[in-house]
């Protein structure tokens, strides 16, 4: 990670952490760059979620884009596997989406793309911060050179297309809850499972600009539960703020998270021969009981660190074609470079109707350990995770499990906290370790 860019991209408080200058520069020097090493005017896709703050950053991006000689292609409102589909199908130098997925709407980010659709390389990102540190010079484009923006929302329709074309069967009949959160999905998921012939239930589906993921959502599935059980309805599915995420309510009102949709989907592939290297990619977040539920259908597995970037740096690697995390970002690398919230929902929705089983069916043989997680907003992330008295907690917490359970503290690629996770036997042992780890950290004195 750099000094502005995490795992994420760069994301903070709206003109506090993140502000419009910093928007106007990623945009002067990407312009630039691509324009320069391609020699010619470079092509840029942008797109936003409905966050207040998106609107400014959109205009700062696109004004240093065109005084560096680039066009840049607006998608509007839109998601961030839309972004990344595009700029990979439409052959653009690069994408950006605005966007701080699941965080408050006074949050924003920007994520930079390559033109595979993929997230931008380390070293152009590092570019981009001696740029913004002033250490690179940049020229300003001259007359005919300058770029233009161009109304680009075909773009969005062309991903709305894409999605319903790979749907294999009709939704005709089904109910689907969707909670859009205020955010990204809110018209294109709508769009699509009205076009596939489900009978539609939205909720969260009026932003505002202040509204996007606050009490609804993927962070807060516990509204799409009681939706799903009030209605009636056969499935739901809860996206985050740019919908890159997705987790599922089965008919039941129980949550199936993104653990369970590596297992439901891995299994399906494993059972019409398409899962290339009998493997799914998880990470160390996953869940002891994704673990075993895979050994019993002699799936393998790999685990990576935290971050879908991780996730799909790995399937590149090997080939896997699934592969994804707890929190619901899934890859489905056939079809696309990110994980996508809503091209989950389809894959889900497709194995449930061609095995004629309630998505509770499907979910039930993942039986998970309880686990409690906890956030510790520090000084230092580096220097809480590496405290010597730290480790020592950690530790003394892990023999104690044993192989009943497991700890584990990391730093979060986003935010200025630190993650304190134990699955065990019940929620008070996890409950107790966690504690006892938290209380180390702070009477170090490295609570913020």
């Amino acid at each position: 990670m750099g000094k502005y860019f995490g795992t994420d991209g760069f994301r903070g408080e709206a003109n506090k952490t993140l502000t419009f200058e910093h928007a106007v520069k990623i945009g002067r020097f990407l312009g630039w760059y691509y324009g320069a090493r391609l020699d010619k005017k470079a092509k840029v896709v942008i797109g936003k979620d409905t966050r207040r703050s998106s609107y400014m950053f959109e205009y700062a991006l696109c004004t240093g884009l065109m005084a560096s000689g680039a066009d840049a292609y607006i998608m509007h409102v839109t998601t961030t596997p839309s972004v990344a589909y595009i700029t990979r199908v439409d052959d653009f130098d690069c994408g950006i989406m605005i966007s701080a997925s699941h965080n408050p709407f006074y949050d924003n980010g920007i994520k930079l793309l390559n033109g595979y659709g993929e997230k931008m390389d380390e070293e152009t990102i590092l570019l981009v911060e001696e740029y913004i540190d002033g250490k690179i010079e940049v020229p300003v484009a001259g007359r005919h050179e300058i770029g233009r923006t161009v109304d680009y929302v075909a773009g969005r329709n062309r991903y709305v297309g894409f999605l319903i074309s790979l749907s294999k069967y009709s939704f005709k009949g089904v109910k689907v809850g969707l909670d859009v959160a205020n955010g990204a999905a809110w018209q294109i998921a709508r769009g699509v499972y009205e076009a596939l012939g489900a009978k539609v239930y939205v909720m969260n589906d009026q932003p505002d600009g202040y509204n996007i993921n606050t009490d609804c959502g993927s962070t807060h599935i516990e509204h799409l539960q009681k939706f799903v059980v009030e209605n009636k309805l056969d499935i739901g599915f809860a996206f985050d703020g740019d919908a890159d995420r997705c987790l599922c309510v089965d008919e039941k009102g129980n949550v199936v998270t993104g653990d369970h949709t590596l297992y439901i989907y891995g299994l399906y592939m494993k059972e019409r021969g398409k899962l290339l290297n009998n493997k799914v990619v998880t990470t160390v977040m996953s869940n002891f009981g994704l673990y075993k539920a895979l050994d019993k259908v002699g799936i393998e597995y790999e685990k990576t660190k935290v971050g879908d970037k991780y996730v799909y740096e790995n399937m590149v690697k090997t080939g896997n074609r699934i592969g994804g995390e707890q929190s619901g970002h899934t890859i489905f690398l056939k079809y696309e470079t990110t994980g996508d919230g809503i091209l989950t929902s389809l894959k889900l929705m497709e194995v449930m109707l061609a095995k004629g089983k309630p998505m509770s069916e499907l979910a039930a043989p993942v039986v998970f350990y309880p686990q409690v997680l906890k956030n510790v907003r520090v000084k230092s992330k580096p220097d809480a995770q590496n405290d010597p008295d730290v480790q020592a907690a950690v530790k003394r917490v892990a023999d104690e499990l044993g192989d009943t359970g497991r700890i584990l503290v990391r730093e979060s690629g986003t935010e200025p906290v630190i993650r304190v996770m134990v699955e065990a036997g019940t929620n008070e042992i996890c409950e107790k370790y966690v504690d006892s780890v938290i209380e180390v950290i702070k009477a170090k004195g490295h609570l913020a």
